[in-house]
């Protein structure tokens, strides 16, 4: 019986062999374990303990188990590892199958929380026409919206009854705490357990190669504030490509007529919003006027929805209605809109601005997908690096029982905004824009853990984890993100 138990372990871990040397990470990973072998601590007396040490403290070994679940989950399912005939064609078998249902279930639960807030108010969620006191009252205070009083006096007819809408009643559909536990609590389900494909350091290095050079235009960043907001200004007008054409400023005309015209709950979810975020922070409350604007306008523009078909993202369900946009608003949706008031005058050129943008990006970290470029990827490159590069972090975390994407999802989910100051978070942005890519988020969120790392470790709670982390006012974003991209 030992006999035969040993033949099938053989047989599996030749299996295993096989597969991982067919995989195409593996030049890297058999050059990273030569690395270690030829280490000083290593003993060539005692060669397999002291290299097996070695993998323990460099972190490999957690991406080694890592690479072997993954293989065995998906490619190499157990029952069939030992009577398969190679020569035979096998059935594909999505491994990510269950990822995509976890996104469809997520926006049902979205859109039902939506439909459930309401019945609950007994408002009609698909909208209705807006009173004409209230019409004219918004007409008249479209500039200055902050003196709206929504939600606060109005009374609205309602299937004729009189009911009063109170601001206080509305809350956040849901907030990035919210999508964090439904993703960790996927059964069987770890960030690093995925099977999607992320870049590891040494192709992050060659993607971002432009930035390390000295003679690029991010020299400039160097000299004054105000170079860095001309810098960014030209590269979001090269991004739009051109000037807005007439029917732009039509289109942007209708979606204020039909905010003007008809009421949703949208509204005071925006509202809500904005009160909540940006006009408590310090850096953003003087724009909360035209943040009113932007937002109002962007949940009635149903080309939203259409620009972000595909990625996995899911169109509202029939049995739920959902804004116009399609976007159900969250806790902390206008601050992917705020930082973009730094740099237009015109609510036009900033709304245009802001919607290619989250069109592009952002919406790709508020879905549950299977995206190169979405929060799931993010999450899981930020995880492979934490293992990889930072491995006495990662020890210390797992001791604590703390999962390390609980620390910096907030700002992976609304890519640092609110948690940056302005003038390096258009630093950022402007990289994301430049490379094309959202990866720059999780190597900024690792070199930040790597500069407070020895206060981290000499603590053992998320809390105080949080309050060391908090403060991002000193962090200046392409040194540290040289440093990251150029250490060993």
């Amino acid at each position: 019986m030992e006999e035969l138990k040993d033949t099938s372990i053989h047989k599996m871990a030749s299996k295993l062999i096989n597969a991982i040397k067919s995989l195409n990470n593996y030049t890297d990973l058999f050059r990273n374990v030569q690395k270690l072998a030829c280490n000083p601590t290593v003993d060539k007396n005692n060669m397999r303990h002291s290299l097996e040490e070695a993998i323990r403290e460099s972190g490999l070994e957690t991406e080694i188990r890592n690479l072997i679940f993954q293989l065995i989950r998906t490619n190499l399912k157990i029952d069939r590892l030992y009577d398969t005939d190679p020569t035979q064609p096998q059935p594909q078998v999505d491994p990510l199958v269950y990822l995509r249902r976890a996104g469809a279930q997520w926006d049902r639960r979205v859109r039902k929380s939506l439909h459930t807030m309401c019945a609950e108010l007994k408002v009609y969620a698909q909208g209705q026409p807006r009173a004409s006191s209230d019409r004219d009252e918004l007409i008249t205070k479209w500039d200055e919206l902050s003196n709206y009083a929504i939600g606060i006096d109005h009374f609205t007819t309602n299937k004729d009854t009189k009911i009063y809408e109170n601001l206080a009643c509305y809350r956040p559909v849901y907030a990035p705490k919210d999508l964090l536990d439904v993703l960790l609590q996927i059964p069987k389900w770890e960030f690093s357990h995925i099977p999607l494909t992320v870049k590891n350091l040494g192709e992050l290095r060659t993607h971002y190669n432009d930035l390390m050079r000295e003679e690029t235009y991010y020299s400039v960043w160097d000299l004054n504030s105000q170079c860095e907001l001309i810098t960014l200004i030209f590269v979001l007008f090269r991004f739009l490509l051109t000037s807005i054409p007439r029917k732009g400023i039509d289109y942007w005309n209708k979606l204020k007529g039909n905010v003007l015209s008809t009421d949703h709950i949208v509204d005071k979810l925006v509202f809500k919003d904005i009160q909540l975020t940006a006009s408590n922070d310090d850096q953003y409350f003087v724009f909360e006027d035209v943040l009113y604007q932007i937002m109002l306008c962007f949940s009635r523009d149903m080309q939203i929805a259409q620009m972000v078909i595909g990625d996995n993202y899911h169109q509202k369900p029939k049995t739920y209605e959902a804004p116009p946009s399609g976007v159900v608003p969250f806790h902390g949706i206008c601050m992917f809109a705020a930082p973009f008031c730094y740099l237009f005058d015109s609510p036009i050129h900033l709304y245009y601005s802001f919607r290619a943008f989250y069109v592009r990006y952002c919406h790709r970290l508020t879905t549950i997908n299977t995206h190169p470029q979405g929060i799931v990827s993010i999450c899981l490159l930020f995880e492979k690096l934490l293992q990889s590069h930072e491995p006495k972090l990662w020890s210390h975390f797992r001791e604590l029982q703390i999962h390390p994407i609980r620390v910096v999802f907030k700002w992976l989910m609304r890519a640092f905004s609110g948690h940056l100051p302005p003038d390096q978070l258009l630093v950022l942005w402007d990289l994301i824009l430049g490379f094309d890519s959202l990866e720059i988020l999780s190597v900024f969120a690792i070199i930040i853990l790597s500069f407070r790392k020895e206060s981290i470790l000499q603590v053992g709670t998320l809390e105080s984890i949080d309050a060391i982390l908090a403060d991002l006012s000193s962090i200046k974003v392409i040194p540290l993100i040289k440093l990251a991209l150029s250490g060993d």
